[in-house]
Formats: structure tokens, sequence, C-alpha cells
């Protein structure tokens, strides 16, 4: 691709669809000419937050058992028990949003690497990635200890920040109509557009092809 393309990427933390995306999104983001922002929406942050019950944990894992179906994407036992299985814990991605937040503050190279790394251990090592000490602990093993530093005490800019980043995507997603996430927007020598829903599981050999003819 001669031009640069840019692949805006709106998401969720706790978004198991955005989890099965990871694989695609990552193979997409070494592509020569391809630049990939990542933009959380805060869907289940702030009001979209909520406490785990029985009933909600039922709903999750019956829904990330269609995802692990049709994409591969692995939820392991463990984070069924000692994740969902955690009664009146948070189901609340605004800590992992604000630990993302201060990668991209501080290295904003690495921020794909963090989200897969919260990722990773919430849905397979079933470990709490809606609590801050989980996350502090995961952005120190990666080697991001700037990072682990601001969101081990959060300061009204980390907080605007994250307000800033989520308003944007907020305003990407209703200028767009788009209705749920991932949604990926494609920015290239085509203009602007929505990615077509389910482009990032699979085989991304389609999409690339697509993205190399618009790039010209």
């Amino acid at each position: 691709m001669q031009n640069t393309t840019h692949i805006t990427y709106l998401f969720d933390p706790l978004c198991g669809w955005c989890y099965a995306a990871a694989p695609g999104l990552r193979r997409l983001s070494e592509v020569p000419g391809v630049a990939v922002t990542l933009a959380p929406t805060g869907l289940f942050a702030g009001q979209g937050a909520r406490r785990m019950d029985a009933q909600f944990a039922a709903y999750a894992w019956s829904n990330d058992q269609r995802i692990q179906q049709l994409t591969g994407q692995p939820f392991s036992q463990r984070y069924r028990d000692e994740v969902l299985g955690q009664q009146q814990a948070m189901f609340n991605s605004g800590p992992a949003t604000l630990a993302l937040t201060a990668v991209a503050l501080t290295a904003p190279e690495r921020e794909l690497d963090a989200l897969q790394a919260f990722q990773q251990a919430r849905y397979v090592d079933g470990r709490d990635t809606s609590a801050l000490a989980v996350l502090v602990e995961i952005l120190q093993s990666l080697g991001l200890g700037a990072a682990a530093a601001r969101l081990s005490a959060p300061d009204s800019a980390l907080l605007a920040a994250m307000q800033v980043r989520m308003d944007q995507a907020q305003a990407e997603m209703r200028a767009f109509g788009a209705q749920g996430v991932p949604t990926v927007i494609v920015s290239d020598a085509a203009g602007r557009r929505l990615l077509r829903s389910g482009a990032l599981y699979g085989d991304l050999k389609p999409l690339l092809a697509e993205l190399k003819a618009a790039a010209g």
C-alpha cells in the first residue's frame, strides 16, 4: 500500500466481540502502510457499568460461548468461575479505559499490547480487569512503569484525557450511525467509511486486498 491507511478501532475493553477481533486487529496493525488508533467508547463505563449477578453472569457466559464457537477465541472456565462468578463485583470498563489512556499518554506505541494483555488476563487467566490493582500489575509486567505509576494515582489530567477519548469515540459512532462495538473506521485515499461487520474475524486476505485497492 503506497499511502497510509488509517484505522480507527472503536471498542470497549470488556466487550467479548472486541476480544474476538484481537488476532485480526493485531495482524492488521502489522501491515506496512496501516496505522491503527484505539478509540475506547466507554460502553461499559460510567452509567454503563453494573454489578455482577447470577442472571448477568449467565447471559455473559452464553454470549461468550457463542463468540468462541464462531471465532475460536477462548473463554476459560477460570474466567467463568473467578470473574463472572464473583457476585456483586463490578462489571466496569472505566478502570481499563483509564489504564489504556495512561499508556496512550506515556507509551502510545504499546497501547494495543496493553489492551490485548488485559483481554488475555480476563478471558483466559480469570483476572478481574475492573480492578485498578490488577491493571497496575499487568502494566508493570509489560514494562509500562510510567503508565502504571499514573494509574496508581490517577490525577485530573489523566481522568480528563480519558473523557476526551471517550467523547471523541462516541462522536465518531454517532457520525457513522454505528450501534455497537467493535466498530472500525477506515480512512484512506477513498475517503472515510465503516469497515464491514466481521471483517476482522477469520481470514484477513479479502480485507487486505480491499485496503490495498483503495490505497492505490
